[in-house]
């Protein structure tokens, strides 16, 4: 085995360039860029095939680099579609990469694959190209059962009977935390040797920590405003109801914090609520909970922008009823910014509690808005709280990961 590699990253559903804070695009996007991004700087080839969503968008993008590729396939319908359905397309899109690998005279070294729905398509190019797979899940869809509110939330069962079958046939699988890791031994039975616990990583150059006037100046806030700030998608296992319900109990019980203040949601598309039945829900639930002047939708963000809200922000709020890791909680520390998270998954791992910011339970609005009212209160300890934040980003530096990333290539073409 020599480096440097061809490396086939698989990313059927969303794409690695996609706008951030969409239905079906947060931290898995972030991750396949970042990890392509690094990989090349380190001299590899990297293409991301992912299921194409739009006819008018170049076949081939080098938007990550020179020697890096985003090569959308056809398969389906040419248009954003529900990902379980996506499943009858992977037949045609498994052809669509043996194709275009054929006609560029390629093979690949490694297959690195991203969720369920790559996992079943790494198998089959596999069986073409003889290549090793590197899989990482993101989420599994036992655990999302397990918070699911309504039958409407539920993951199919054919999800977990695929992600069983990823669980045997993968060279090696990434997990994010050792949570993730036991939930993969006890729930699916995957075999303990191969296994890698290898956290995402931070770009340390993007996301750093920004002087809060500088920031709020560049966001248009206004620099009295103090800032409570939610990243991520809007569907209910993001817990932003939990929110919302501690802001109004504040607001009931402490009303002179209210005043100038202000929390942001960052993502979706607040202006085309009936493409998400959540968005429409929160939005009338803003109104019953009289909190319209205070919370504020503001739709899906740049990532170019995001560091400046971070950094804006008294604290960061992340009341997931489920989270493989968090990679919001990730960037805002690296900001310099504590975060509020639930007690779940791969927070419970990420969030130093006491010392980079607090852990509540899920769905405890009560909880939550005890640890918002602390941090509100003192300065000092917010200020403490976010240079240790900063400080402990540091170790998720993505050329440290991608490191330990290369260690396992290396293992799977040794073996």
């Amino acid at each position: 085995m020599t480096f440097p590699l061809r490396i086939a990253q698989i990313s059927v559903h969303t794409c690695p360039l996609a706008t951030l804070g969409g239905k079906e695009t947060g931290g898995m996007n972030v991750y396949v860029r970042d990890l392509t991004r690094e990989l090349v700087r380190r001299g590899h080839l990297v293409d991301v095939y992912t299921r194409s969503q739009n006819p008018t968008v170049p076949r081939i993008s080098t938007a990550l680099g020179r020697e890096a590729r985003v090569i959308h396939i056809p398969a389906g319908p040419e248009e954003p579609y529900p990902k379980h359905k996506v499943y009858d397309h992977l037949p045609e899109f498994v052809a669509g990469v043996l194709a275009q690998a054929e006609r560029d005279g390629i093979r690949y070294d490694v297959i690195h694959s991203h969720y369920w729905l790559s996992g079943w398509v790494a198998r089959e190019l596999r069986a073409a190209w003889g290549a090793p797979i590197v899989h990482m899940f993101h989420t599994l869809g036992h655990l999302k059962n397990a918070v699911a509110r309504t039958p409407q939330e539920w993951e199919p069962p054919l999800r977990m009977e695929v992600e069983a079958e990823i669980v045997r046939f993968a060279d090696r699988i990434i997990a994010a935390t050792p949570v993730e890791e036991g939930h993969l031994v006890e729930l699916y039975g995957a075999d303990p040797s191969r296994i890698r616990v290898i956290p995402p990583g931070v770009d340390l150059e993007r996301f750093h920590p920004i002087p809060a006037v500088q920031a709020k100046e560049q966001i248009a806030l206004d620099p009295h405003c103090r800032s409570i700030l939610f990243v991520g998608r809007i569907e209910p296992l993001k817990g932003i109801e939990t929110l919302l319900r501690a802001i109004a109990l504040i607001a009931r019980r402490r009303p002179e914090l209210i005043c100038g203040l202000c929390v942001p949601i960052i993502g979706g598309n607040p202006y085309r609520v009936e493409d998400n039945g959540e968005m429409f829900r929160l939005q009338a639930l803003r109104e019953e909970l009289g909190i319209r002047d205070v919370v504020m939708f503001l739709g899906a963000q740049d990532q170019d922008i995001l560091p400046y809200y971070y950094s804006a922000a008294e604290m960061v709020v992340m009341p997931s009823d489920y989270e493989s890791f968090g990679m919001v909680a990730l960037e805002a520390m690296a900001c310099g910014t504590p975060v509020i998270a639930s007690d779940v998954g791969g927070l419970a791992y990420l969030v130093q509690h006491g010392r980079t910011g607090y852990r509540v339970p899920a769905r405890d609005a009560e909880a939550l808005a005890e640890k918002i009212v602390r941090l509100l209160m003192d300065e000092e300890l917010r200020r403490r709280m976010g240079q240790r934040a900063a400080c402990w980003a540091e170790r998720y530096a993505w050329p440290r990961i991608a490191d330990r990333i290369e260690d396992v290539y290396r293992e799977v073409l040794s073996g």
